[in-house]
């Protein structure tokens, strides 16, 4: 598939076990009130389309959002940076609010923020009325400079000894991109656009910026379900589109080198991971999902609306659509 082409080729899957494969796949739309709603569902093997449909009002020119998978765009433009050698993972990042003598947050490393070991606190909620720091900032008083609300919080473990996932820390990585790129908005879109985008012919992706100009990597990229699969196919390809790299060499390994697991989940660097399997996934709210699945040449897009306690629902479903290919 040609990186300026916008259109994407089809195939018939090459599915082991053809009826699960058309059983999971309706599954993931035939879901209880309580389950949720899904808007999008595309599955792309071995770089063409084998299975693409939309409910619920949708189509495949509906910009869906991105939630936290927009983390994981945020992992390419920084990898982007570190190749043109303007970022250094293992330097201390330079973020006003920590510079004062005997801060002990002016230790926090980019690789750290990546990898979720900042030790800053930060509430990751998404329920209204509950402890949360995600809504303050996203919709409240933090909502026009992200990454300045996120860098005030005070530092609750040594960087780098405690695992948690948390929004804010990515929009603190999102205004030092703003910072080294320059210019603001315009100047991170057009960034954006000519190094990730258009190399990719990702042509409806839609990043949001707060009032400081700074891209809210954490939550907001809107883009249709066919593009999100565009992006998954990047780091399937490991960085590459069309023998052209995209991201430097390493990078998607990077991101999915494990720096935290338990029974039930992983995580390697704003990208979550398939415990005891070599699949990772960019995971938003309400259960968005771009699944790569790198031993299949499988890339499976979900876009929708689940709540978090339903979402296993979903997720099996996923899980016996891959098995089936």
């Amino acid at each position: 598939m040609s990186a300026r082409t916008h259109q994407w080729p089809r195939a018939e899957v090459h599915a082991r076990d053809r009826s699960l494969f058309e059983a999971s796949a309706a599954a993931v739309f035939d879901l209880s009130r309580e389950e949720g709603f899904t808007y999008a569902l595309v599955v792309v093997q071995n770089g063409h389309i084998v299975h693409e449909r939309y409910e619920h009002g949708s189509n495949a020119f509906y910009l869906q959002y991105s939630w936290s998978m927009a983390k994981s765009i945020t992992h390419a433009l920084v990898g982007i940076l570190v190749g043109d050698g303007k970022l250094d993972l293992e330097a201390p990042v330079a973020v006003p609010e920590w510079q004062q003598q005997g801060d002990a947050r002016s230790a926090i490393t980019l690789q750290q923020l990546l990898q979720m070991r900042s030790g800053l606190e930060f509430r990751e909620d998404y329920v209204d009325g509950q402890a949360s720091d995600v809504i303050p900032m996203l919709m409240f008083e933090g909502r026009h400079d992200m990454g300045s609300f996120a860098a005030a919080k005070p530092l609750l473990h040594a960087p780098g000894s405690v695992w948690s996932y948390a929004s804010g820390t990515t929009n603190i990585i999102c205004r030092i991109l703003r910072d080294v790129v320059g210019d603001g908005a315009s100047g991170m879109l057009a960034f954006m656009k000519e190094r990730l985008f258009e190399p990719i012919g990702m042509t409806t992706a839609l990043p949001k910026f707060d009032s400081s100009g700074t891209f809210v990597g954490s939550s907001y990229c809107l883009a249709t379900p066919q593009d999100f699969a565009r992006f998954g196919q990047l780091y399937l390809n490991d960085g590459c589109w069309d023998e052209h790299r995209v991201l430097p060499d390493g990078w998607v390994d990077h991101a999915r080198r494990v720096t935290y697991a338990d029974v039930d989940q992983a995580y390697g660097a704003h990208w979550w991971l398939v415990p005891g399997k070599p699949w990772f996934y960019a995971s938003g709210y309400d259960g968005q999902r771009i699944l790569i699945v790198p031993e299949k040449d499988l890339v499976v897009v979900r876009c929708g609306r689940t709540p978090v306690t339903h979402m296993p629902v979903v997720t099996k479903h996923l899980m016996n659509l891959v098995a089936s290919i």
